[in-house]
């Protein structure tokens, strides 16, 4: 009988995976039996994360990738193939919102950064590799976006607009990739404790926002993510292409 969920065999690169919801789902891909390649800006960090995961008898290894840098892309992506000779799987998680506050207070360079990291770079890493995603009969591609991308808020709405794209992203490469075996789809998160969030969760109105806005009268966890990433990347979801999958608490209903 096949066990649900099994990722055996399966190569998959997070990017964004020294903490928060790239580590975790590093960690659960890796739970799973997928070889996970863990990757971020400092690969010092994700060593500590591939390290944790050896620690508990899982296959992982560590690498250098800023997702704004398109050099990164390709000598990760030639090392996957050198090292592994396949990848199954692509998390796009890595993200940046230098700007909290009014939108006419925000600096080029901080549109620039967001775009650049937000939207560019999980754009380019995925069609960059698609060739490997493809030759092994197919693969899955989970973008990371958020719920500010269908629901946009005050104070941040780069970040809303990089994520929004991120979904337009994600519901295209869907409809062009799934002739050739690649599903594509996305996480919206909501408020999620993580670094990235550090300036919601401060806000001292924050609990009044979840109080009003939220089901679930609380942050999430970055591990409340990960069963939602293996489904969308097991062959439990093998009819599961171009979607967006809400995991907010309740604050979009």
């Amino acid at each position: 009988m096949t066990k649900r969920f099994d990722l055996s065999g399966k190569v998959a690169l997070v990017a964004g995976a020294s903490r928060g919801i790239g580590e975790a789902i590093a960690h659960g891909l890796a739970e799973h039996g997928a070889t996970v390649i863990c990757s971020s800006r400092k690969q010092a960090d994700c060593e500590k994360v591939s390290e944790a995961i050896r620690g508990k008898g899982g296959k992982a290894v560590s690498a250098e990738l800023h997702l704004g840098e398109l050099d990164h892309h390709d000598k990760v992506l030639a090392m996957i193939e050198k090292e592994f000779g396949r990848l199954d799987i692509l998390i796009n998680n890595g993200a940046t919102s230098p700007h909290f506050g009014p939108a006419q207070d925000a600096s080029a360079s901080a549109f620039d950064k967001t775009i650049e990291v937000n939207t560019r770079g999980p754009y380019f890493l995925t069609t960059k590799a698609f060739k490997m995603l493809k030759a092994n009969g197919g693969g899955a591609v989970v973008n990371v976006a958020s719920i500010d991308g269908i629901q946009p808020a005050e104070f941040r709405v780069i970040y809303g607009m990089s994520k929004a794209a991120l979904i337009a992203m994600t519901k295209g490469l869907a409809k062009e990739y799934s002739k050739q075996g690649v599903r594509v789809n996305a996480l919206l998160p909501g408020f999620t404790d993580t670094k990235l969030a550090s300036a919601l969760k401060e806000n001292p109105t924050a609990q009044q926002h979840i109080d009003m806005n939220l089901a679930i009268k609380r942050m999430a966890q970055p591990e409340e993510m990960v069963g939602a990433v293996l489904y969308m990347v097991s062959d439990e979801a093998s009819y599961f292409t171009g979607q967006g999958m809400v995991v907010d608490g309740g604050a979009v209903i």
